[in-house]
């Protein structure tokens, strides 16, 4: 056990050690909890470490794996995003708020993955409720770059990227309101993918704007995110969005051949703010597409400018309603030691939530405010049923389109801390797919100064396959993926 090096290992590696009995479960769980031991202390990803939980697991794993009942995931150890219910296990939000709830009951992923065997190694560092671009809003701990340690690593699945990335597991489950795996995976140099809107169950999802969020696999590779999608996608009847379709098996059709794929590349998503760097390395990706047999076109998407400041309209009108079950009478954290109701509410408020939390409830407050709905919300809504429809568009013409996931390389801890413009400016590439409510991923495509750079595709609702088809020819035609941050 001692000899074997869980850098970068993919479930498809762990699965054959584990089936071929090189290593068991208990064993390699415990190799990375030995590793979260070790480098937690730089990384800060986790929220929790959950070792007795993931031995537990871990050796039902490998009862299972010795009377040959093992799926794809038995035995195989991540982590979850710490807004996912976890039932007996604390889900905080990174926030002081929730400190120290213990929900009674899982989320849907969570249950669907302990269906599969997968084993918990903890819960992963997020932006308060979700609410941020760099994972220095958590009010636990700000989680580092594990590829320099005085850069954010994104957000807000920040803890999540951070540990594929340092691999202090081998995936996790981040979630996706306007760019929150696709660009933490940029930043950090894995695989983010947010999947359709509705294809995997919220339930147990703790919300933050209903109409965007989703959840999706952060990996190390395309061909992990196809197997924890496969394995976390489907209909659930608790969740009214859900989607009630087949769930194909993601994994099949990937061979590395884009002939007669048509790629279309938005000249929007190379204007003024992008780095020189960083376009250069996803254009000469888009080049390696050409060469595998795509054919490339350059197209427009005139409304997805416009996408960032509907975002920032519906994203805080719906945390403003979402947030408001926070009053401290039910649950979570409470300050009443003041005499009266309404004292104790506007208390429990202003010391629970940190400062861009309130800042997102008090935007979204006065969006849907009187006087101002029609000017602000009714406003938004209508400009995103205008870009949905160009993308549903777009896709009569193309099977996916490429793009840059984030402007830049990851920045310094502290450097937009004082500039939420500038913070939110990171998601102006990711956030069209929330709008329209696609598919979209993100893959490594280069590294600048020691910092990796993300291509990201975005496919039509439901056509994750196209997406993934896409993205793994990429990865399979370069070695990006396999370089790994040095910590």
């Amino acid at each position: 056990m001692s000899t074997l090096d869980i850098k970068g290992i993919t479930i498809s590696v762990a699965r054959r050690l584990l089936d071929e009995k090189e290593v068991s479960s208990e064993e390699l769980t415990q190799a990375y909890l030995d590793r979260i031991s070790n480098i937690e202390g730089n990384i800060h990803s986790f929220v929790s470490v959950t070792a007795d939980t993931a031995i537990e697991q871990a050796k039902a794993a490998d009862n299972m794996i010795s009377k040959g009942l093992q799926g794809t995931l038995t035995g195989i150890p991540m982590q979850l995003k710490d807004n996912m219910s976890t039932e007996g296990i604390p889900t905080t939000c990174s926030s002081k708020m929730l400190e120290n709830f213990v929900p009674p009951y899982d989320a849907h992923v969570t249950a669907k993955l302990k269906d599969a065997g997968a084993v918990l190694l903890g819960k992963g560092n997020l932006d308060e409720f979700a609410m941020g671009s760099s994972t220095e809003n958590s009010a636990m701990k700000v989680t580092h770059n594990p590829w320099d340690l005085e850069k954010v690593p994104g957000g807000s699945s920040g803890g999540p990227a951070a540990a594929v990335a340092a691999s202090e597991c081998v995936f996790s489950l981040g979630s996706d309101t306007g760019g929150s795996i696709r660009q933490p995976a940029s930043l950090c140099g894995v695989v983010g993918m947010k999947p359709t809107y509705g294809l995997v169950s919220r339930f147990g999802l703790v919300a933050f704007a209903s109409s965007l969020d989703q959840i999706g696999p952060i990996t190390s590779d395309v061909e992990d995110s196809a197997v924890v999608l496969s394995h976390i996608a489907g209909h659930d009847q608790r969740d009214s969005t859900s989607l009630n379709v087949e769930v194909p098996d993601y994994t099949q059709g990937l061979d590395g051949d884009l002939t007669g794929l048509k790629v279309g590349v938005p000249i929007e998503y190379f204007a003024e703010g992008i780095d020189q760097g960083v376009e250069t390395s996803v254009r000469d990706a888009i080049k390696i597409l050409g060469d595998l047999g795509a054919e490339i076109i350059e197209t427009s998407l005139p409304h997805s400018a416009y996408a960032l400041a509907v975002y920032y309209i519906i994203a805080p009108s719906e945390a403003s309603a979402n947030l408001s079950r926070y009053d401290g009478v039910k649950y979570g954290y409470s300050n009443d030691d003041q005499g009266s109701m309404w004292q104790a509410l506007e208390n429990t408020r202003q010391i629970g939530f940190g400062p861009e939390v309130k800042r997102r409830i008090m935007l979204g407050t006065y969006a849907l405010s009187s006087g101002y709905y029609d000017a602000y919300y009714l406003k938004a809504q209508k400009v995103r049923t205008i870009i949905r429809n160009e993308f549903k568009e777009a896709f009569q013409n193309f099977d996916v389109l490429a793009m840059p996931t984030a402007p830049t390389t990851a920045f310094d801890i502290g450097g937009k801390t004082d500039d939420p413009i500038q913070m939110y400016l990171n998601d102006i590439f990711t956030i069209p797919a929330n709008i329209a409510g696609i598919p979209a991923i993100s893959v490594s495509c280069g590294v600048i100064d020691g910092l990796p750079v993300g291509l990201q595709f975005m496919a039509g609702a439901l056509q994750e396959k196209k997406l993934f088809r896409a993205a793994y020819a990429y990865q399979k035609a370069t070695n990006w993926h396999t370089l790994r941050a040095s910590i």
